[in-house]
């Protein structure tokens, strides 16, 4: 039987120390704040951003609420994007995606200052991933299969990690962050030739495609870590990752669950980015 890598735990340490870094940045007059920003009602929308608020009471962090109907112009979005960048006591913006489809995605997300995106969805955010630089923040989901690699003590110096996906939210995010972590990078796509085998070599296989259940028992090896990023629902209406846990968990050393994986650590990564930015600004970061 593997270990089962739960994000709760991990989510319960960082929130602990982000209790400490919130109350010292209020010691100093600083109250973190991050602005939610959201254009219409989807139910996937209103549930994560009733965990990040959540997660930012726990922590202490603020959140003011910008919420247009589903039929606003771009203009409008526009406009409350820039007045989220203008203002110092706003740190962080969430900016829930995809727009409505009257609006230009690219165009939004380039008026997005990238000190203030803690969602790393700006081209700005990027280029400080891929640079290995501290401008914007990496995406969430990314950094969370990070701080599970990290708070379950694995080092990455040397080890082969295979990522399945490359995708500018997950895959290509987390290759970076892994290679400044020295490990040896391997990013497979869907034009990867034998994927299985190539799979089957890594130490560690992060697994970000997309779809339920891809990765099998002829995915995986004895030994191997796997951190499973991806959230589906099955035939069942029960929440699936990307791994088909059931055929995989027995054959591994370690995996992450789904539910109560990544996912879990997502919101906790996210509110660390708003106390980032705030730290940022008074150079304690």
């Amino acid at each position: 039987m593997s270990t089962i890598l739960s994000g709760k735990e991990v989510a319960a340490a960082l929130t602990d120390a982000l209790v400490q870094r919130t109350q010292a940045l209020k010691d100093r007059g600083i109250s973190p704040t991050l602005a939610i920003v959201r254009v219409g009602e989807r139910e996937d929308d209103l549930s994560y951003e009733r965990g990040a608020t959540k997660r930012c009471e726990k922590i202490g962090v603020a959140v003011r609420s910008f919420v247009l109907p589903a039929d606003a112009s771009q203009e409008e979005l526009l406009q409350v994007i820039d007045q989220v960048n203008r203002d110092p006591e706003i740190h962080g913006c969430l900016l829930f995606r995809p727009l409505p489809k009257h609006m230009d995605d690219e165009t939004v997300r380039r008026a997005l200052a990238p000190e203030k995106d803690v969602d790393g969805i700006t081209d700005g955010s990027l280029a400080g991933v891929f640079a290995g630089v501290k401008r914007g923040f990496p995406p969430c989901t990314a950094q969370a299969c990070m701080e599970i690699l990290a708070h379950y003590g694995y080092d990455l110096t040397g080890k082969r990690v295979t990522v399945v996906g490359r995708s500018l939210v997950v895959g290509k995010p987390v290759a970076m962050m892994l290679l400044q972590k020295n490990a040896t990078v391997t990013l497979c796509h869907t034009r990867t030739v034998d994927m299985p085998a190539v799979c089957r070599e890594a130490e560690i296989l992060v697994v970000a495609a997309g779809k339920a259940g891809v990765v099998d028992a002829s995915y995986v090896s004895p030994g191997q870590v796997v951190v499973d990023v991806g959230i589906n629902v099955n035939a069942e209406g029960k929440l699936c990752g990307d791994v088909a846990f059931d055929a995989v968990e027995p054959v591994v050393d370690a995996i992450t669950p789904v539910p109560g994986g990544v996912g879990s650590v997502t919101t906790c990564v996210l509110v660390g980015h708003v106390v980032e930015a705030a730290e940022r600004t008074c150079g304690m970061a």
